[in-house]
């Protein structure tokens, strides 16, 4: 059977809530969305009052409450063996790939464990999402990688944007709209050069040489 596909996906991973504006944001962009939880990451669909079109891991954090809601809404129940290479949300990024999404956000993958946080935030270096605009949401922020070429930042006058290098230099990095303009530098891996600019005229542009580098926007002064 082929299923269908989508051009949008919401991915609740199984963190906090973190609900604000930029959430509220990605939620009212997709309201035809395909949803997909994360394994305990059903909690925070139904905190939010999303309807599951997938429950995908190794089942070991969803309630047995939220497993039966799932099933019983019709949601794709795809079971993982725990010894597995993938995390949950892993698994759930690569399924929404799959399934056509070319604009993807994820809820619930900023939290209390900075591993996880961390290693989530490099998921979307995944090859299947290369070409995708796959980003973290929590609270007032988003992140995602830009890659070289031109990246275009929407917001607000105020609002903070963050530019931090992830696979060592970051190279003839130029930006537009900010407050604090980078003219064709080299953001290297550890300084903080490029953490808490302001956008100043937007849309802000940031035109990447060589490298990649992690994009960080929030609402207004962080």
């Amino acid at each position: 059977m082929t299923l269908p596909t989508h051009t949008q996906a919401l991915i609740f991973a199984n963190g906090d809530p973190n609900d604000g504006e930029m959430v509220r944001r990605a939620l009212d962009a997709a309201p035809d969305a395909l949803v997909i939880a994360a394994d305990g990451g059903a909690r925070l669909a139904r905190y939010f009052g999303r309807g599951l079109d997938a429950l995908i891991g190794d089942m070991d954090s969803v309630t047995a409450e939220d497993l039966e809601r799932a099933q019983d809404g019709g949601a794709a129940i795809l079971r993982h063996p725990a010894a597995k290479n993938e995390t949950d949300l892993e698994l759930a990024l690569l399924y929404a790939a799959e399934r056509g999404a070319t604009w993807i956000r994820v809820i619930g993958a900023v939290g209390d464990r900075l591993d996880q946080t961390l290693s989530n935030a490099y998921l979307l270096a995944l090859p299947a999402l290369r070409g995708c605009d796959a980003r973290l949401v929590a609270g007032k922020q988003e992140a995602w990688l830009a890659y070289p070429g031109a990246t275009r930042i929407e917001g607000a006058p105020g609002d903070t944007v963050s530019l931090i290098p992830l696979t060592g230099a970051a190279q003839a990095v130029r930006t537009e709209g900010l407050a604090y303009p980078l003219r064709g530098e080299t953001l290297i891996f550890g300084p903080a050069r490029g953490v808490s600019n302001v956008l100043d005229a937007p849309p802000g542009m940031v035109h990447l040489g060589e490298g990649v580098l992690l994009i960080v926007h929030t609402i207004g002064r962080a």
